[in-house]
């Protein structure tokens, strides 16, 4: 493996780790309720001074298909950049893209499907679509050297479709990538990937020669395996960990979805494996339990449930 690692019976896991926390976009789109623009400022302020350096912080999409993310240009504008943090925000076409650039955004993401069922229910269009849609913002975001992340939905199981073949997600990861994303997203969006399931993916995905560095896990925790399935993606040398804020988030558009993987869940499993993150455990706890009280409801991750009182 070409990064620096650290034993663990016999295996070598990474010895840093790169936490994407996607609470404030991710995360809230799925809240009923509307939270301030001062709160979420306040929120994504919070995330860095604990020492996140990747924060997805918003989104572009129509207010009508996420009327919790509408503020996003006067959310952007109530944020102060910290150096050497970035702040992604998602980006749905063109005009969206526009949008970010015009307000100085350097990382975007785009969001695509493995299957074709959850690409018409959530972008109504087809994946050849859909893919169609992203090739310009792509071409555009990196003519202006601008990082883009790529998001895959349904890697690993479909409500509608069933199981996913490793091979339909090795085509249209490879498409993804070929489009000139920096960093794909390999989503369990309901919570029904195994470990097993999670090697098979990424070994196919590095043997077809997308670098394992480029690559991130995003996992929810319907079956409890969110954990398994990330150290799963450790040992393979992913890098890269989507985490939500006190387990916040879920999916809009699939309804089986239960919350992200928890930040300090996450935290939890990662410092007790020696893996250096630079987040503090215990900011992030506050955090949560700070914002658990402005959404009006407990927050469901473990870890904070235990380390709150």
């Amino acid at each position: 493996m070409d990064f620096d690692s650290t034993p663990l019976g016999g295996l070598l896991l990474p010895s840093r780790v790169t936490i994407c926390e996607v609470g404030p976009r991710d995360g809230l789109q799925n809240e009923s309720a509307v939270l301030p623009v001062e709160v979420k400022a306040e929120f994504v302020a919070r995330l860095v001074d604990a020492g996140h350096t990747l924060v997805e912080t918003t989104s572009f999409v129509h207010p009508e298909w996420v009327p919790q993310l509408a503020d996003a240009e006067d959310l952007l504008a109530a944020i102060t950049p910290a150096p050497r943090v970035r702040y992604p925000v998602l980006v749905p076409n063109e005009r969206g893209l526009d949008r970010a650039l015009g307000l100085g955004v350097r990382d975007i993401a785009v969001f695509g499907s493995v299957t074709e069922t959850f690409a018409k229910r959530n972008l109504n269009r087809t994946v050849d679509e859909s893919l169609e849609m992203f090739a310009p913002v792509v071409a555009r975001a990196r003519e202006a050297d601008v990082r883009v992340r790529g998001y895959l939905s349904m890697c690993f199981g479909d409500p509608w479709e069933g199981d996913v073949p490793v091979s339909r997600v090795l085509d249209v990861a490879t498409r993804m990538m070929a489009l000139g994303c920096t960093e794909l997203s390999l989503g369990d969006t309901i919570g029904v990937a195994t470990p097993g399931r999670v090697v098979a993916v990424l070994d196919a995905l590095i043997a077809a020669g997308i670098p394992v560095d480029s690559i991130a896990v995003h996992f929810h925790d319907t079956y409890g395996q969110a954990l398994a399935n990330t150290f799963a993606a450790l040992c393979r040398g992913v890098t890269t960990i989507d985490a939500s804020a006190g387990g916040l988030g879920g999916c809009p558009y699939a309804g089986s979805a239960t919350g992200n993987l928890a930040t300090e869940d996450l935290l939890w499993q990662l410092h007790g494996l020696g893996i250096d993150t630079g987040v503090d455990l215990r900011k992030m706890v506050d955090t949560s339990v700070w914002l658990a009280e402005k959404l009006g409801r407990p927050s469901p991750s473990r870890t904070v449930t235990a380390l709150a009182g």
